[in-house]
């Protein structure tokens, strides 16, 4: 979730996430799902082991990338895997759950309800028994819940794309107490419906429909009227941002996870222990899950180095992963994981200054010549990344991406730059700033003698993203574009980079970084429609395209026989076409206790924390 993720939604998208944007795309059957890919590990964990009960896991969060909102509705500034995945979903159950032995597919045994049933035009979704933790049963109602308010408050749900869901569902009804009939606008692929619209949905208690305190709403109840939604969301987006109260508010103690959150301070560490009412299939083994914020990965990798009795799992910072056998002896495993999903700068194409050059497809495509994704894998993230030339991942291994994106359809090159830029009527100052000339060739809104200069607010804390940016600086100046850098924590860089009109004035923001941009979540097909579809909730640059949408539409609906062809014409298009800048896609030097086992090197965002235990 960039954010965007946002995403969706930061940094450490499996174990570790800086905050990747939970982003997610809407699109076609994932059946061939992938998995992580293992670069290195050390210290086997299969010898036979005495498990235990009790004890605390330390888990790092990514650098600046801590959580910092509850609530599951969440609107782009906060839809983050570091929210959604790795805190949300530990108190509040998503109707699905993602993760399974490593691969993005659902897993039905840990979800909140059973495999959907289509016919024609009709989804029924029925749920497992789970109780919420004030007595009351999980419900059709809480599904209606969710969807009422997401009727009404679309515009501000990150995940939110125009035409799809919930614009696609015509009604839906509940058949009893437990089970929730859909009437969709038209027949979708059931695998596409699955995995990217229902797996937005998370049941809400109806103890969360209140305008006030001890003030009931009308959001909840089990007609699908939206009339009263708007004063719930907007107290529950209110009590959202006072952190203070996550441990006791009578809102967000009302859980149906197995996770209770015991503390929470204002730099993100939350400490969460048992859910003593959870229902769920598998109960916690461990006593107590602490999430430890960290400024920099330097000072995590400090903490990283005294051993698991500090830091049950953490990261190798990348340009410290010479020194990674001295950690592994310390007691660690090692492995390295790729998150699923894709590496990306959005240009804001509403800026009303540099708008206009960003909106030129020759500016979008030589700068994208002087991205050099290789030589930033070589000499920063140390050959622990994978390139990105378009948006469907090529790690971890999957039948997704084709030829064409695997090729580079823009390799790293000054010379092809500048030559763009003098065709379209700039005057070339390498070392200084190039100005346009002719208008009549620079393009439609850019002005006689405008600068190609840029201010690019990016991600603090990762020294190897803060050395890639600056090398990017760099190399633009060779070319004549002047790229100013600016730092802020994640949280702060994505509140900044949202969707804007250019009449607003927070949309004086130009170009923005953040380490590994896209995850593929809630959304779990990789198609564009959260990131590049017009208006979608995380188009972060208001990138906007007639083809674009017509190309996305047609992975939603393409029959199996023909998903494929219609997911590559949709990439090859977003590979060439540059809706973003695309950039390396980090992977994590995940390390974790020998003596913590059954945990998982998940491509996803999810924690599971209740499947872990310690060995003697």
């Amino acid at each position: 979730m960039q954010r965007q993720l946002r995403r969706r939604w930061g940094a450490g998208f499996a174990l570790v996430g800086a905050g990747a944007l939970v982003l997610a795309a809407c699109g076609s059957s994932p059946a061939k799902s992938t998995t992580s890919t293992t670069v290195s590990s050390t210290t086997s964990t299969t010898a036979p082991a005495t498990p235990i009960s009790g004890g605390t896991v330390t888990w790092a969060e990514g650098a600046g990338a801590s959580p910092n909102y509850i609530f599951p509705m969440s609107p782009f500034a906060y839809f983050s895997v570091a929210n959604l995945s790795q805190f949300q979903a530990l108190m509040y159950r998503p109707l699905y759950w993602y993760g399974q032995h490593g691969q993005p597919v659902i897993n039905y045994t840990l979800s909140v309800a059973k495999p959907p049933v289509y016919s024609g035009h009709t989804v029924t979704v029925s749920l497992n028994h789970y109780m919420w933790s004030n007595g009351t049963p999980v419900t059709a109602g809480d599904v209606f819940f969710w969807m009422n308010m997401l009727k009404a408050e679309k515009a501000n749900w990150a995940g939110y794309v125009k035409g799809s869901f919930p614009d696609n569902v015509v009604s839906y009804k509940a058949l009893n107490s437990t089970t929730v009939e859909f009437t969709l606008n038209g027949s979708y692929n059931p695998t596409w419906f699955t995995y990217n619209e229902l797996s937005q949905i998370t049941p809400m208690p109806a103890a969360w429909d209140v305008t006030g305190p001890h003030t009931a709403g009308t959001c909840s109840m089990t007609t699908t009227s939206t009339a009263g939604c708007a004063a719930v969301y907007n107290y529950l987006t209110k009590s959202a941002t006072t952190i203070s109260t996550y441990t006791t508010s009578p809102i967000w103690t009302v859980i149906d996870g197995p996770w209770k959150l015991q503390s929470f301070t204002s730099t993100g560490q939350a400490t969460f222990v048992p859910n003593p009412s959870y229902t769920g299939p598998v109960k916690p083994k461990i006593s107590k899950f602490v999430e430890l914020p960290y400024t920099t990965s330097d000072a995590e990798y400090n903490v990283l180095r005294t051993g698991p009795s500090a830091l049950t799992i953490g990261y190798i910072p990348l340009h410290d992963l010479a020194t990674a056998a001295t950690v592994t002896g310390l007691g660690y495993r090692e492995e390295v994981v790729y998150g699923y999903g894709f590496g990306y700068l959005p240009l804001n194409f509403n800026n009303p200054t540099v708008g206009p050059i960003f909106r030129q497809l020759y500016f979008r495509q030589a700068f994208q010549h002087l991205v050099d994704q290789e030589g930033w894998n070589s000499a920063f993230y140390h050959g622990a990344a994978t390139p990105s030339y378009g948006p469907v991942p090529i790690e971890p291994p999957n039948p997704f991406a084709d030829s064409f994106e695997r090729a580079n359809p823009y390799p790293f090159s000054v010379a092809s730059a500048k030559a763009i830029l003098e065709a379209h009527g700039w005057k070339i100052v390498p070392g200084g700033t190039s100005t346009c000339i002719d208008p009549t060739k620079c393009g439609a809104g850019i002005k006689m003698n405008q600068p190609l200069a840029f201010t690019l607010l990016y991600q603090t804390g990762d020294a190897s993203f803060s050395a890639s940016m600056e090398n990017l600086a760099s190399v633009a100046a060779t070319a004549g574009v002047r790229v100013q850098l600016k730092t802020e924590g994640l949280n702060e860089v994505l509140s900044a980079a949202a969707p804007c009109g250019a009449s607003q004035a927070s949309c004086s923001w130009e170009i923005a970084a953040w380490a590994d941009s896209w995850g593929y979540e809630p959304d779990f097909y990789p198609t564009g429609g959260e990131i590049f579809a017009t208006g979608a909730g995380s188009n972060a640059g208001s990138y906007s395209s007639s083809k674009m949408n017509a190309l996305i539409g047609a992975t939603h609906v393409a029959p199996a026989a023909d998903s494929q062809r219609a997911l590559d014409a949709y990439q090859n298009f977003a590979a060439s076409n540059l809706p973003v800048i695309y950039a390396p896609y980090q992977g994590i030097p995940t390390v974790v206790s020998t003596r913590l086992r059954g945990f998982t090197f998940q491509p996803i965002g999810f924690l599971d924390p209740e499947s872990w235990y310690f060995v003697r």
